[in-house]
């Protein structure tokens, strides 16, 4: 049995947060749903896809909450269904009563429905985190370096490493490294109060999906209490908190791909060419043929492409510079455009070695450091030099 009155908004709101982890595919059944738990300081929901767990906690002591416990207890409701109610209903309060066999009234305004539920005591424990580390991290700092590495995290489960993001943090920096075996990103930032953790980074392997989760749930100004132990991670970001498996396996090395050797370099708006590379991608959009081809010389550049279904393409670009060698090298458009989008608008330094080596993308103002960069494997063609 359980009885409350929630403000409705408050309760659609954090039924939101908690629907993201639950699973519509999965063949366990309670997972399908949302524990909602009714104690006497509030209301616990929990959705959960056995990978990602994510709990929001409302306060009854918070007015605007305008919670009223009327009877302790829990019931699982399914997630898409309970979610798409409690956002359509007339009044600016809900009523939710669990009555006997699990069967639960929701009320308001002038509207009652009774939903099927589950017996909570079937839903899976989360797991006890001990941690071995705990630390604390600005949220709109974590949210930017997840939104400049996110990008080369591979969806393909046949190297599980590759999709999630490979974290270090040591007193100083804080370093996120992602790959797909095709394209690489890179972000090392100082940490504002430097972290006592020891001589020992703090070394990770976070699942990219859990990592997406987590950047809609932050906001800028809230920090993020991170507490970690041998498999598991959890964040907690204000009235929520999101659990998290962690990756097993080895993040290979990838500092041995990163070279400031480069025989040719290019200097470059990144807008400019993002625009470029879109109108390249209208073309090239209904073909098979998705491949765009940058060829540099004498200080004149050109980005072209063909597409036997509707035809060629030929811009030359305007840069700020280019020294080097020829070079003609071929590479996946959409690679570039989401790279170099990680820029947010500033001028970029792109490092070729050779037209089948990978190439670097850094900020002009900082092209001698490592600690933002893209790289992107380039596609070989006939006549790359």
């Amino acid at each position: 049995m359980m009885k409350f009155t929630i403000n409705r908004r408050i309760f659609d709101q954090a039924l939101k947060v908690v629907a993201k982890a639950a699973s519509s595919k999965t063949p366990i059944d309670v997972l399908k749903g949302i524990k909602i738990l009714a104690t006497s300081s509030g209301i616990l929901l929990t959705g959960s896809d056995a990978t990602i767990t994510i709990e929001d906690f409302i306060s009854s002591d918070n007015d605007q909450n305008q919670l009223t416990i009327t009877e302790k207890g829990a019931i699982i409701l399914d997630s898409s269904l309970l979610s798409s109610l409690i956002s359509k209903l007339p009044g600016e309060q809900v009523t939710l009563e669990v009555t006997s066999n699990f069967q639960t009234v929701i009320a308001s305004g002038n509207s009652e429905y009774t939903l099927n539920g589950q017996n909570p005591d079937d839903y899976p424990r989360l797991p006890e985190i001990d941690p071995y580390s705990t630390f604390k991290i600005p949220g709109n700092l974590f949210k930017k370096v997840i939104n400049q590495t996110i990008i080369s995290v591979s969806t393909n489960e046949i190297r599980p490493i590759f999709t999630g993001i490979h974290v270090e943090l040591s007193n100083n920096d804080l370093k996120l490294v992602a790959t797909d075996s095709h394209r690489l990103s890179q972000r090392i930032v100082p940490l504002e109060s430097p972290k006592d953790i020891g001589d020992e980074p703090i070394v990770l392997n976070i699942p990219g999906n859990s990592l997406s989760e987590l950047k809609q749930i932050v906001s800028d100004d809230e920090d993020i209490d991170i507490q970690v132990t041998n498999n598991q991670i959890l964040f907690k970001v204000g009235t929520t908190s999101l659990y998290s498996n962690l990756l097993e396996g080895m993040f290979p090395n990838t500092d041995n791909l990163l070279t400031n050797s480069e025989d040719t370099i290019l200097d470059i708006s990144s807008t400019q060419l993002i625009s470029a590379v879109a109108r390249a991608k209208v073309l090239l959009a209904s073909g098979s043929n998705k491949v765009v081809k940058l060829e540099l010389d004498e200080n004149k550049v050109v980005l072209s492409g063909h597409s036997a279904q509707v035809g060629n393409f030929e811009e030359e670009l305007d840069i700020l510079g280019a020294d080097g060698n020829p070079l003609s090298i071929s590479f996946n458009p959409d690679y570039l455009e989401s790279a170099l989008k990680t820029f947010d608008g500033q001028d970029v330094r792109i490092k070729f070695q050779t037209a089948s080596r990978p190439f670097l993308i850094v900020p002009k103002e900082s092209a001698d450091s490592f600690e933002m960069l893209q790289l992107i494997t380039p596609i070989r063609t006939p006549g790359s030099m």
